[in-house]
C-alpha cells in the first residue's frame, strides 16, 4: 500500500506540475537576463514551489476542517477540478495561457518571476495544490497511527522530487527545448493530459463511493 501510495504521489505531481512542458515558458520568462540570474531564478522558483506545496500538504487537511469542508466533497470538486486542466492540456489551451502569462509578466516588469509566474501559478497553481492536498487526505484515510506520518512523509518527499525535477528542467530548458522540438512537446503534453484525466475520473469516482457509503 505504502508503495502504491508513493508512485501514485510521484506520478500525479509529475503530471499535474509537467516541469518538462513548462521549460519553453521559462525561457520566455528568463530572455533578457544572464545565465546566472536564470540559474538563480530557477533555484528561488523551484523552492518557492516546493515549500507551498509543502505547506498545502501539512495544512490542506486541517484548512478543510476548519472550513466544514468533507474530504469526499473536495475530492469530488479537486477532481473535476484537475479534469479540466487535463482537458486544457489535451487540447492545447494550457500551453496558451502560460504563454500569456509568461507575456504579461514581462509586460508589467515584475521585479521577482522566480514567485511569478513561474512558482505561483505554473509549478504550485490550483490543480497542484488541490492534488496535494487530495493525495494528503488520502494519506490519512489509507491507514492509522504511524502510517500516516509514512504516507505524510513519502508525499513531502514526492513534492521535494518534483521541485528538484523542475529546478533540472528549467536548468536544461534550452537543451530540453532542442531535444524534443516543438512537436515533441506537443505530443507529450497531450500524453500527460490524457493521464491526468484518468487520475482526475479517479478521485471523482472515489469522492462519489464515499459519499454513498456515508
Amino acid at each position: 500500500m505504502t508503495l502504491q501510495f508513493a508512485i501514485s504521489a510521484l506520478l500525479t505531481l509529475f503530471v499535474v506540475v509537467d516541469p518538462v512542458a513548462l521549460s519553453p515558458t521559462f525561457l520566455v520568462v528568463t530572455e533578457r537576463m544572464p545565465r546566472k540570474s536564470r540559474h538563480d531564478v530557477a533555484v528561488r522558483a523551484s523552492i518557492i514551489a516546493g515549500a507551498i506545496l509543502i505547506g498545502a500538504a501539512l495544512i490542506g487537511d486541517w484548512l478543510l476542517h476548519m472550513l466544514a469542508i468533507s474530504l469526499s466533497a473536495f475530492r469530488i470538486a479537486g477532481g473535476l477540478l484537475l479534469f479540466s486542466i487535463a482537458t486544457e492540456m489535451v487540447f492545447g489551451v494550457r500551453s496558451r495561457h502560460e504563454g500569456e502569462a509568461a507575456e504579461e509578466a514581462l509586460e508589467e516588469r515584475v521585479r521577482n518571476v522566480a514567485a511569478f509566474p513561474l512558482a505561483i501559478p505554473l509549478l504550485a497553481g490550483p490543480g497542484a495544490i488541490t492534488a496535494t492536498i487530495l493525495l494528503a487526505g488520502r494519506a490519512h484515510s489509507d491507514v492509522g497511527g504511524l502510517g500516516d506520518l509514512v504516507e505524510l512523509a513519502i508525499l513531502i518527499a514526492a513534492i521535494v522530487a518534483v521541485a528538484a525535477a523542475s529546478l533540472v528542467s528549467f536548468l536544461c530548458a534550452e537543451w530540453i527545448g532542442g531535444l524534443i522540438g516543438v512537436t515533441g512537446n506537443i505530443v507529450l503534453s497531450r500524453l500527460l493530459g490524457v493521464l491526468l484525466a484518468a487520475l482526475a475520473v479517479q478521485y471523482v469516482v472515489d469522492g462519489i463511493r464515499a459519499v454513498l457509503a456515508g
